[in-house]
């Protein structure tokens, strides 16, 4: 069996959506027109950390919290702000904005590097509340 390499499919991605860079991503939120969303796995944000005020929607559920019609349909998707989608290093976030832009979503994005680059640069860092055992 031959498969198409998850790298081949994320370059693709990549050339059909918009990346903004980490500094333009957060200037952009910090004046209010866009909003970041963590796309990473809950394990992941426990464990790193997140960027302040950032919606976390899993990779997972992502189609479904963002589509109204979805009985899973998050309201904090009901936004007019660009979507500035972001995983650990811009690779499940380059395929989520091209299946959202596939679903009919047009003011969607992704930072580019992803939360590591975002962490390696000292920019912000919101440690997630550790679960009692």
């Amino acid at each position: 069996m031959t498969i198409t390499p998850v790298k081949n499919l994320v370059a693709s991605a990549k050339e059909q959506i918009e990346t903004l860079s980490q500094e333009d991503a957060e200037a952009q939120v910090a004046a209010g027109v866009s909003q970041f969303v963590d796309i990473r796995d809950i394990r992941e944000l426990k464990r790193e950390g997140g960027i302040p005020g950032a919606i976390h929607a899993p990779r997972g559920m992502l189609e479904f919290w963002v589509d109204p019609a979805s009985p899973y349909h998050k309201p904090e998707f009901n936004t007019d702000k660009k979507l500035v989608l972001f995983c650990a290093s811009a690779w499940r976030s380059a395929l989520a904005v091209k299946t959202l832009q596939d679903m009919g979503f047009e003011n969607i994005a992704e930072m580019e590097g992803g939360f590591g680059a975002w962490k390696k640069r000292g920019a912000m860092i919101e440690e997630q509340k550790k679960e009692a055992k």
